[in-house]
């Protein structure tokens, strides 16, 4: 069958980035790995990355096959195979050729892609004849794929039980006492003691569900690192470096995360072309793949408030708007003057700092709240302890606040919103005079801050027992005879006013 001693327990199919980091990372781990890609240059270099990071004395982890007939050859029963190719018609595309090279029904097909959740569900029922159809969003990128990414698989959970002890022991790592990551990038040399970031989150497409909510928070996290950037350059007028030291400051503390130290560490970062602060040099247009996107579109669709969210997918979609941007900048009138510029520079940023805290708690709010209410119309039973555990490590939202979530959910599974923890109830009330101070300054100074001003906005709705949408329910009875229900009678009894009649009778309507 194969000139191999040993058949291989797992296969991987894509040797892109995240595919030749997540084969390496299997094979650090002990694991034999068949490996396949059309482009054979990208085979040669899976191999020889191996090759030259395996110690001499261990005999080779990886091996090549040429085609999907082969590598079903070389693989144990029942086989697994993990596709890291990109989302869409080409998971489909190998899945019939893995079809006509002769699976079977046990064998397990693991999409490890930044697929959208509903097209696993259909995938899962169109090749359930064929094999399982599994699916497990990855988060950490690619260093993560490498040495420990967050792992959110779902479907089968037999398929489960085969995948599991490989994702335990690819996946990042955390100090079960302190709820900090275990970090070691050294090839041939992974991470084996902890908690591995990886939890089965249930039927399928619900790991690529809250794969999708993660890149929502994670769209929200960015912007709010970017506004306080703003503010502390435009309004402020501190340089690129000397914010970068301003977010590493923050990063000892409430605000510590991989993406407040990668920031900081973006911030100063010389241009090799011209010596000035790189950031400076990068055109201010971003990009997006659409996980984001997907999420405030679930949001609306599911009618769960998620501002900070979809104002992080618009200040993407504005940002791409520049030649527009640059001309209205001259025909827009601003502030006259620049009050940020009088605020005493140390205030202001303890104030930002409580801002930032208060506007990144509403996001992780508004995601994991998506979550549950997907949740309950999907019929999924989600653990958000898990999630938020399993969030801690490897993942790009990685932060040492996720241990305050996690102990949020293990003390009421069912919260309704994390505002109503009281860990964070409590340093919202305090923190909410600060960050108001500096959504106003920022207003007064013509400086955008969506995401940390939507957020306060959200905060003061959800504090709000009584919102104007008893006078939007009049505008909608008046115009379209939507009827109402009354403060002073029981919950689903509707009412219509006839508007058009002088005397504007009161109905009850059946």
């Amino acid at each position: 069958m194969n000139n191999h001693t040993q058949l291989a327990q797992i296969g991987v199919i894509g040797l892109g980035v995240m595919g030749k980091n997540l084969a390496l990372n299997i094979a650090d781990n002990n694991y034999k790995v068949a490996v396949f890609d059309l482009d054979n240059q990208k085979v040669s270099a899976a191999l020889a990355q191996e090759q030259l990071e395996r110690p001499q004395s261990k005999p080779a982890r990886m091996h090549a096959c040429n085609n999907l007939s082969e590598m079903l050859a070389n693989l144990t029963s029942p086989r697994v195979i993990v596709l890291s190719i990109p989302a869409g018609a080409p998971v489909d595309g190998v899945c019939q050729g893995l079809i006509e090279a002769g699976i079977e029904q046990q064998d397990i097909v693991v999409d490890t892609g930044n697929s959208l959740w509903t097209d696993t569900v259909e995938r899962e029922k169109q090749y359930k004849n064929n094999f399982k159809f599994f699916s497990s969003a990855v988060s950490g990128g690619e260093v993560g794929a490498r040495f420990g990414p967050s792992l959110m698989p779902s479907g089968d959970a037999s398929a489960w039980e085969f995948v599991a002890p490989i994702w335990q022991a690819i996946a990042a790592k955390v100090d079960p006492e302190t709820g900090l990551p275990i970090e070691r990038f050294e090839p041939g040399n992974p991470v084996t003691e902890g908690e591995p970031c990886t939890t089965y989150i249930g039927p399928a497409g619900s790991g690529h569900y809250v794969k999708m909510v993660h890149n929502g928070i994670e769209y929200a996290d960015m912007q709010l690192i970017c506004e306080a950037y703003q503010l502390l350059h435009d309004g402020l007028g501190m340089s690129a470096y000397d914010i970068g030291n301003v977010f590493k400051q923050w990063n000892q503390g409430s605000l510590n995360s991989y993406l407040m130290g990668i920031s900081a560490e973006v911030l100063q970062q010389a241009d090799p072309m011209t010596g000035k602060p790189l950031v400076e040099m990068i055109l201010d247009k971003a990009g997006q793949k659409g996980t984001g996107l997907w999420t405030a579109v679930s949001s609306l669709q599911i009618g769960c408030p998620a501002p900070t969210i979809a104002e992080a997918v618009y200040a993407r979609a504005v940002s791409t708007q520049k030649s527009l941007r640059k001309q209205l900048q001259h025909k827009l009138l601003g502030p006259s003057e620049a009050p940020l510029a009088e605020h005493d520079k140390a205030s202001f940023i303890a104030q930002l700092e409580d801002a930032l805290y208060c506007a990144k708690v509403c996001s992780y709010a508004q995601g994991f709240q998506l979550m549950a209410m997907t949740a309950k119309e999907q019929g999924w039973s989600l653990n958000f302890a898990e999630i938020a555990k399993i969030w801690r490590a490897g993942c790009i939202i990685r932060a040492t606040f996720l241990q305050s979530i996690t102990e949020a959910y293990q003390q009421d599974a069912d919260i309704a919103n994390l505002l109503m923890a009281d860990s964070f109830s409590q340093s919202l009330s305090l923190k909410q005079g600060n960050w108001r101070k500096t959504v106003a300054a920022s207003i007064l100074s013509g400086i955008a801050i969506p995401c940390i001003s939507s957020a306060v906005a959200y905060y003061d709705s959800y504090r709000s027992e009584t919102l104007p949408a008893n006078l939007l329910q009049g505008q909608r009875d008046f115009f379209g005879a939507h009827t109402f229900e009354r403060i002073d009678k029981p919950a689903g009894e509707k009412y219509h006013v006839d508007w058009s009649h002088l005397q504007r009778a009161l109905t009850k309507v059946n």
